[in-house]
Parts: structure tokens; sequence; C-alpha cells
């Protein structure tokens, strides 16, 4: 079986990509997630809305975001200012989803490819690609969420300054968009937490599954190789 340099860092790379993107994706899929935030953060004793108008609100925010064509927010209040930070936030959704698939789609195929024509990736210093999928998008990130978790205020800012460059749209009125009495910081800081714990155990699973492999691939060595 021929092994090849090139396919250990196209499965490297579409590995990475798709679990970023996955885990990214996991908040944003997820209305349980933020569902469970109403009664941990007090929502409805802390705006005087119901748990309905709460969910109405929040679904029909998500459902623009994820390339709904009309915006709303239930019952609350909004302003074009509001809605615009949201239509930019809606790009980045989409981004991320489309991300998601333009590197899942062509990671099966290559594995489907390779599989054809009994194709195996090389290892490089002795590890696979699953490896350094997982170690470096793993200690890339582990950096970004210590950096995080020391000033989130901080963070959050910057995310916002580099993410929507030359805008202000994202700092509310709760007077006149008030959608954003529903999303408390809180709530962003618990997103950016399950993101960071989910990309970390998968990065655990694939460094875990090289190094179990390579195990295994030894263990068949003819004695004395």
């Amino acid at each position: 079986m021929k092994t090849s340099r090139i396919y250990t860092l196209a499965a490297a790379i579409l590995t990475a990509l798709v679990l970023l993107a996955g885990s990214i994706a996991v908040p944003i899929l997820c209305r349980p997630f933020y569902y469970a935030h109403i009664d941990l953060l007090n929502l409805e004793e802390s705006t005087g809305l119901t748990r309905e108008e709460i969910k109405t609100a929040y679904d029909e925010m998500l459902d623009y975001c994820l390339g709904g064509s009309e915006f709303s927010t239930g019952v609350l209040a909004w302003s074009e200012s509001g809605k615009s930070h949201f239509t930019d936030v809606r790009g980045l959704f989409l981004l991320d989803l489309r991300l998601l698939v333009v590197s899942a789609v062509p990671l099966v195929a290559l594995l489907v490819f390779a599989r054809w024509k009994r194709l195996r990736p090389a290892r490089l210093l002795k590890r696979g690609p699953a490896f350094w999928a997982g170690a470096g998008l793993g200690a890339v990130f582990l950096i970004v969420g210590g950096l995080a978790a020391t000033d989130f205020d901080r963070a959050f800012v910057v995310f916002h300054t580099l993410f929507f460059p030359g805008k202000d749209n994202w700092i509310f009125d709760p007077e006149v968009d008030e959608i954003i009495n529903i999303l408390p910081e809180r709530f962003f800081m618990d997103c950016a937490i399950l993101i960071l714990a989910v990309l970390v155990a998968g990065c655990v699973v694939l460094i875990a599954a090289d190094l179990l492999l390579a195990r295994r691939a030894r263990k068949k060595e003819p004695a004395g190789v």
C-alpha cells in the first residue's frame, strides 16, 4: 500500500476544519442550550417576560440568523441598527455552516478515494493526520481559551472588533433593542466554554485514535523489524 504526504496534510487540514466549524455550530444549532439558560439566569424574573415570550424572541432572531427572510424578535422592540448587527451575525453563522459542509464533503471524498486507491497517509514524525489535526487545533484554542478566561470582557470586545470591523451596532441600547435583555453576557461566555469543550474533546479523541492505531500497527510488525 502506497503512502502519501499530500494525503496526510490534506486530511489533517480538512479534519481540523470540520472539527472547528462543527464545534462552533453546536451552540448555534442546539437551541435547548439557550432554553436551559432561561431558568439558569432567571430571565423571566429579570425581564418580566414569560418563558414562551423569551423562547419565541430567541427562536425568531435565530431563524433569521440561519437564513430566514424576515427579522423579528417576538414581542420585543428592535431598531434598524440592531437588525443590521444580526444581519452581520447571519453572515458569520452561514459562513460557519458552509465551512462545515465544504470541509466535510471533501474529507469524506478523500477517505473514499484513498481506500479505492489503497493509499494511506504518510506518518510525519511518526504521527498521522488525526494527531496533527487534533494537536494543532487544540494547541491554538487552548491558548486562545486561556487568554479569554483571564479577561472575558476584553476578549468579547476584541472578538467584535475583529469580526465586525468599523462597526459599533453590536453595542445595544436595551430600551431600544430589547433582545439584548434576554442575551446576557453570561450566555455568550457559556457558548464560548461549550465551543472550547467540544473542540478540546474532539482533539483528544483524534490524538488518542492516532496513538491507538500506531500502537496496533507496531504490534502487527514482524519481530526484529
